[in-house]
């Protein structure tokens, strides 16, 4: 299964999505091993750590369905459109991935049918199931890409140009809290065929990305503070938006 849901059901506007949320690489890619080494594995090349934790927790405290992929992004990204040239990264912050550098189109197409389509077509239906359906992203960043100058932000919002109505309230109520948030940093928010560009932008629904530092998340007593932080802001944001 390319994908887990968690609590279906559940009422609330909210849909919460975890791209990134495992590190495992199932036996059918290379018998269960891109070619690097378990501590490369464990880093944020390879899911967003801590992420899946806190996507669990929030989604709980909005009462909202939550989507986790099941496989690493270095097995196929979901966070990338089919067309994208980092769909497989044969190189990431330093480390080469041998199974990815030796892929051809046929393995990549493979991939795309076993992980990268299921997982977007239950995402698909999740967002459907409400005409009002308001999606949050949970990603994490590491404090410090290899040679390059520390983070200082505690937690962030991505955004496209293209919808800004969540992403600049939710940047000043978790600034106005008094977290240390960047405002499309460190990555820009606004890339064509990602997830949010597929299931909200491209349908009008309101979305918001978050990235938390993943030193700050790395254990459950931090996924659990910042899910419990993130909710009320969250809830507030989307019910005086007027959306």
């Amino acid at each position: 299964m390319a994908f887990e849901i968690e609590g279906e059901d559940r009422p609330g506007r909210w849909l919460v999505t975890c791209d990134h949320a495992s590190n495992r690489v199932p036996d059918c890619v290379e018998g269960g091993s891109l070619g690097i080494a378990a501590e490369d594995m464990a880093r944020h090349i390879a899911y967003d750590v801590g992420a899946a934790g806190v996507t669990r927790a929030l989604a709980r405290h909005l009462d909202a369905p939550a989507i986790l992929s099941t496989f690493s992004r270095l097995v196929i990204d979901p966070n990338r459109g089919e067309d994208d040239p980092t769909l497989l990264m044969r190189i990431y912050d330093g480390t080469i991935i041998p199974a990815n550098a030796r892929a051809n189109k046929e393995e990549t197409e493979r991939r795309l049918v076993k992980f990268h389509r299921p997982y977007h077509e239950a995402l698909a239906r999740l967002a459907a199931r409400r005409a009002d359906r308001a999606i949050c992203a949970i990603h994490s960043f590491t404090p410090c890409l290899k040679g390059r100058a520390p983070r200082p932000w505690e937690v962030a919002v991505l955004y496209s140009h293209l919808d800004t109505r969540l992403a600049l309230p939710l940047i000043g109520a978790l600034r106005e809290a008094g977290y240390v948030t960047g405002d499309n940093e460190p990555y820009n928010g606004h890339l064509e065929g990602d997830a949010i560009d597929r299931h909200a932008l491209q349908h009008g629904r309101p979305n918001v990305l978050i990235e938390v530092r993943n030193d700050l998340i790395a254990d459950t007593e931090g996924q659990a503070l910042w899910a419990a932080r993130l909710a009320p802001i969250l809830d507030h944001v989307l019910s005086t938006s007027g959306l």
